[in-house]
């Protein structure tokens, strides 16, 4: 691989001064000018006033026609395995999926006892705030109707009053009405 890259960057440096001499000689190349070299193409693009654009095209080195590199890697000689490493094996996974699915299984009771301690909290919270809240209704219509006693009573002793005086006045009116007449 790093020989390739060398080579690729050896090939480039030889493009850029090969312009630079063809430039210097002979301005004003051909505009379809193509310069191959091995499985390097280089194309001239343009030329401007800031300088020549080229276009460098790498080929695959399966079309190259170079088949020496081609040659695949031999794969690594397989180890045979013995009945007894492959049960061995089986065994070993066959353990790693029993603490696996007994990790799951504690995770999830850990999870429904931690849902169950949460409703519980939840219906003590509700019980207490209930218990609080009848307490406070229950004292509430105490002092209502405790109110609304002592209002009666209040009234009852006005119109009490108010009947006192309403006797007092007519006896009196009757007493005036004796004496006058």
């Amino acid at each position: 691989m790093s020989s390739t890259v060398s080579a690729y960057t050896e090939k480039i440096k030889e493009v850029s001064m090969l312009s630079l001499i063809c430039s210097c000689f002979y301005t004003h190349p051909h505009p379809n000018s193509l310069y191959q070299y091995g499985d390097l193409e280089v194309k001239a693009l343009n030329k401007r006033a800031s300088g020549q654009s080229f276009e460098v095209i790498l080929k695959d080195p399966d079309q190259s026609g170079d088949k020496s590199h081609s040659q695949s890697i031999p794969s690594p000689p397989r180890r045979e395995v013995s009945l007894e490493d492959l049960q061995k094996r089986l065994e070993a996974a066959e353990d790693r999926r029993k603490s696996q699915e007994a990790l799951l299984l504690k995770q999830l009771a850990d999870k429904r006892e931690h849902e169950q301690e949460v409703l519980y909290k939840a219906r003590e919270e509700n019980s207490i705030f209930s218990k609080k809240a009848e307490e406070k209704l229950t004292q509430k219509m105490e002092v209502n109707h405790e109110n609304r006693q002592a209002h009666l009573n209040a009234l009852k002793q006005r119109l009490h009053e108010k009947a006192i005086h309403a006797a007092d006045v007519r006896r009196k009116k009757e007493l005036q009405a004796n004496l006058s007449g």
